[in-house]
């Protein structure tokens, strides 16, 4: 009972974990906000999935998915895309963190928590699939609501870039293009031109 106090007390860390992304009241979301979204996303997809999904294993993925940034800290997509060190330096600090974890919990319990987690970033499995694609969704429903004066460029970008976790799922596609619809409605709005971010040679021809 001790460890389970120990890991519930790590677990309060992401409520204090802030990410990028801000929420329509002002304030940057956190991680335990982001994380219980996603699990709430998955339990709304489930009769429409195309493959039957393991619920309890897809959940447990979920929740568990985060908790290293209790110690590694959350750190925005876009920071790691074309930055191979950045990625790899990301990856070695999560995995000393999901290390710490594992040990903490101990026994067969930690191992879960460590392999679920792995699952996880393999991405070979239906349930890490659909996780990851939840997980990719829920950031840009969120930030759909926000302000768009909080965005960055590249994040202009990202509401187009979303297929490409979706794409093995038709019912999770279809919701990509309705995310991804009211994405470019705010772009187009503030008058922002989405033909050239979803055009990637238009959009490096723009750069240049």
């Amino acid at each position: 009972m001790e460890k389970v106090l120990e890991l519930m007390r790590l677990g309060q860390r992401l409520k204090e974990e802030l990410r990028h992304s801000w929420l329509p009241a002002g304030r940057r979301e956190s991680v335990a906000e982001h994380t219980w979204s996603v699990a709430l996303m998955a339990m709304a997809i489930e009769p429409h999935l195309s493959t039957e999904v393991n619920m309890e294993h897809l959940l447990k993925m979920i929740i568990t998915h985060d908790l290293v940034e209790a110690h590694a800290k959350d750190i925005p997509l876009f920071y790691t895309m074309d930055n191979e060190e950045a990625r790899a330096l990301k990856l070695q600090n999560e995995m000393r963190a999901i290390e710490q974890i594992r040990d903490l919990i101990g026994g067969e319990s930690g191992k879960a928590f460590y392999n679920i987690w792995l699952e996880f970033e393999r991405k070979e499995t239906y349930e890490a699939k659909v996780a990851t694609a939840l997980d990719k969704l829920e950031a840009q429903i969120q930030q759909n609501e926000s302000d768009i004066r909080t965005w960055l460029p590249i994040e202009h970008q990202m509401v187009f870039m979303l297929g490409q976790y979706t794409d093995f799922d038709p019912a999770l596609d279809e919701l990509r293009k309705q995310v991804e619809a009211e994405g470019e409605k705010k772009l187009i709005a503030a008058n922002i031109d989405t033909e050239v971010l979803k055009n990637p040679q238009m959009q490096r021809d723009f750069e240049d």
